[in-house]
């Protein structure tokens, strides 16, 4: 998996102060996406294990404390994002379990494969669909336009 940017400290993707990953790869290619340069898999750099360790230390640095982590794109439900996405969350899921993950895609809810399920069992929040350029709506919280609907999962 490639990424291709990293906040580590992020307001806007999000509920509190997060962690924020911009995976590459979006088979969507919506019309008018503000993240175009994400769409392309090979686009970034390489998602390695120093770049999964950074993100913990991050996300659990008691300096700046954060809600939780943020994985955006891109795609991270994109096929071949979801070896290293699903890793990456369950680790969180170990090493700081008091952190929220919440991630963003263009496939709706209905429209998952087994493993993209897999994935979204692991998260507390979905904000599924692609955007709809005539549905944009700029009043909209963390979400474009009006057809994304925003999934909570108790965990």
């Amino acid at each position: 998996m490639n990424y291709h940017a990293y906040y580590p400290v992020d307001v806007v993707n999000g509920p509190g102060t997060r962690v924020t990953l911009f995976v590459s790869g979006c088979e969507h290619q919506c019309r008018g996406c503000y993240n175009q340069s994400t769409w392309r898999l090979d686009s970034g750099h390489p998602f390695d294990a120093a770049m999964a360790d950074r993100v913990l230390a991050d996300l659990t640095d008691s300096r700046i404390p954060k809600r939780g982590l943020s994985l955006s794109g891109g795609d991270p439900l994109h096929p071949a994002n979801l070896p290293d996405v699903l890793a990456l969350v369950r680790r969180v899921r170990a090493e700081a379990p008091d952190k929220d993950i919440w991630a963003w895609t263009g496939y709706t809810l209905e429209q998952l494969s087994e493993a993209q399920q897999a994935l979204v069992a692991e998260l507390d929040v979905l904000i599924d669909g692609k955007f709809e350029e005539s549905l944009k709506d700029a009043n909209l919280v963390w979400r474009g336009s009006s057809n994304q609907r925003i999934h909570r999962f108790e965990r």
